[in-house]
């Protein structure tokens, strides 16, 4: 067997936040990939706003560094669990992966998830402990945890091997060793491990070609261009050759453009061969999972499993009475035309239309996943309204089962009673908890995700803000009995159209929480704010001070009113109950009640009352 000493292909692996896109920059910086001069964004792997803006990866993307005589294609994937999806595909184009964990924090809910898609796939593991600079960082204890969870994900004997480099991306810094005074700047140690331990691709050029669409690219000029790795033979630029479809039937096509990744950049090729990571255009109707082969040889590649969507929200066109007033694109036609484009690239979505010809059945991996998808259709100017998302209930065996997620939690001390009482309320189950010194503890839970639903913003106001949550798919079990979550308070509502004023405000501080500031344009049915107890309030927000000639000795004071609650969207998407509706503008996130009229919710409510 014939070995390509030249090339090893590996993705870098994480929790959210645990710093593989910094790490990914320092390796490009230290290669000598960029010129001297050459301006380079920090995190430059993250290329998208919505990136940019919250420090984290969503679409998994590919570079290579030159070192020595050797290109290393490196893949930097998504650490959330709603990319899933991505992850998973990401792990049959390489032979090893880049564990980052973090020095301090140890192995979370996403560690986990994303090592367990690796070890599943039988790649060599090189794990890099980073910001080993962080006060507190405890190496030792985090490298033994690292192994505790690589035996408990059953890692064979060769995977149990795995060298440890330590690091501080943030300074690109680097060592063999964990004593802080041995980092060096330099990303030398984590090349060199790279090199040793991760296997070199197989050389099997002379072969038919076999290449399997990964990540989907578009491009205004070349259309849709598939992303992926040659697995077998060679492909050349004017080239005809076969792609096999999902469903197995044939198109044939000429191969138009072919595109190798240095760096940051796409470099236009006239060939390659097994074990290159390369883009390729000419195919319209290309598609992820595809296998592109000679025509004289079709035979296609087993289509990587995609992870299944488990919640799910009706997209609705809008038709509040601001219908039309902020958004470009505001018709069924163009919402329907945007999601059948997001489809094209995003795999782990899926669209099904309802009875209403303007509703949609959107399904997603998570919260995350949708509400992203929701934030770049509003900057691209659509206006539409979503509904409280939905748990998607499976049938196993007969038996009608839910998504549970694993739950892990940081929290100070004195706020461990009321996280455990709210998770016990929404059927969380306790499977660990224990005291990590600094006054701090970390628990761990299974909980059904139509609990968490919303619970984010609970947690947050519980542990003052100095909690950390994070939670990942963990399986599907039997329906929970009874309520799980939910909303407890209820809501207040807006009366009439008009301005929301400060002496309308005033007037209804004192029964909850305002979601709207003074001069703010309302409609009947609208919530302007929660209610401090369990049912809905209909309320004037809009009402003026009436002026009077008689003026007070004391003369009135200048009315100060406290700050209202604006929402994000996210918050808003799990604040929705089943009545309820956000709608969603490029300029706006309103909450709204799905029948506007006051006295229609009042009939109807009775008509539920009575059945």
């Amino acid at each position: 067997m014939q070995l390509r000493e030249d090339l090893r292909n590996i993705a870098i692996i994480a929790h959210v936040d645990h710093g593989k896109t910094t790490l990914v920059d320092q390796m490009l910086h230290y290669s000598g990939t960029f010129r001297e001069n050459e301006q380079v964004d920090d995190r430059a792997m993250d290329t998208n706003d919505i990136e940019k803006e919250r420090g984290i990866t969503i679409l998994s993307k590919n570079t290579a560094i030159n070192y020595k005589d050797s290109q290393i294609n490196i893949l930097d994937t998504p650490g959330h669990a709603d990319f899933g999806g991505e992850v998973e595909r990401i792990m049959k184009m390489v032979d090893g992966v880049l564990l980052v964990v973090d020095a301090y924090e140890g192995c979370m809910p996403q560690t986990r998830f994303v090592l367990k898609k690796a070890l599943e796939q039988k790649l060599d593991p090189v794990v890099v402990l980073n910001k080993i600079d962080r006060p507190n960082a405890r190496p030792d204890e985090v490298v033994d945890e690292v192994l505790d969870l690589f035996i408990e994900l059953g890692a064979d004997e060769d995977q149990l091997e795995f060298p440890v480099v330590y690091a501080s991306a943030l300074n690109g810094t680097s060592s063999y060793e964990e004593e802080l005074d041995t980092q060096e700047e330099t990303m030398e140690p984590i090349f060199q491990t790279i090199l040793k331990h991760i296997p070199k691709a197989v050389d099997t050029s002379e072969d038919p070609l076999q290449f399997q669409v990964t990540l989907l690219d578009y491009n205004d000029y070349l259309g849709r261009i598939g992303v992926g790795r040659v697995f077998r033979g060679s492909i050349k630029v004017g080239e005809n050759v076969s792609l096999i479809k999902k469903d197995g039937t044939v198109k044939n096509f000429r191969v138009s453009k072919l595109f190798g990744f240095i760096g940051l950049k796409r470099v236009e090729i006239d060939e390659a061969k097994a074990g290159d990571i390369i883009a390729l255009a000419g195919m319209e109707d290309i598609n992820v999972g595809e296998t592109v082969c000679p025509q004289d040889h079709q035979e296609a590649l087993p289509i990587p499993r995609i992870d299944e969507p488990t919640l799910q929200m009706t997209f609705v066109v809008n038709n509040s009475p601001f219908a039309g007033k902020e958004g470009k694109y505001i018709t069924a036609r163009k919402i329907e035309e945007r999601l059948r484009t997001q489809l094209e690239t995003d795999v782990s979505l899926r669209v099904e239309p309802t009875d209403s010809p303007d509703a949609w059945t959107v399904s997603g991996r998570g919260e995350l996943h949708l509400s992203i998808l929701v934030e770049n259709m509003r900057r691209e100017g659509y206006e539409l309204q979503l509904s409280k998302p939905q748990v998607i209930i499976k049938e196993v065996d007969g038996v009608e089962c839910e998504p549970v997620e694993r739950v892990r939690m940081d929290v100070p001390e004195d706020y461990t009673g009321p996280v455990m009482e709210s998770l016990g309320e929404r059927k969380g189950e306790m499977m660990d908890m224990v005291n990590t010194g600094n006054g701090q503890v970390r628990m761990e839970f299974k909980v059904p995700s139509r609990g968490l639903i919303g619970y984010a913003t609970q947690f947050m106001t519980q542990t003052r803000g100095y909690g950390i949550i994070n939670h990942t798919f963990e399986e599907y079990a039997p329906v929970s009995k009874g309520q799980v979550g939910g909303r407890r308070q209820g809501v207040l509502v807006a009366l009439e159209n008009g301005k929301a004023s400060t002496y309308g405000i005033m007037n209804l501080e004192d029964r909850g929480v305002i979601f709207v500031d003074p001069g703010t344009e309302v409609y009947a049915g609208m919530i302007v704010g929660e209610h401090n107890r369990e049912n809905d309030l209909t309320v004037n927000i809009t009402r003026e001070k009436h002026l009077t000639n008689v003026r007070s000795a004391t003369k009135d004071q200048t009315a100060t009113i406290r700050k209202t609650h604006q929402m994000s969207l996210e918050e808003a998407i799990q604040y929705l109950d089943d009545d309820e509706y956000c709608e969603v503008t490029p300029e706006s996130i309103r909450l709204r009640k799905k029948i506007l009229d006051k006295s229609e919710r009042e009939k109807l409510a009775k008509r539920k009352k009575n059945q």
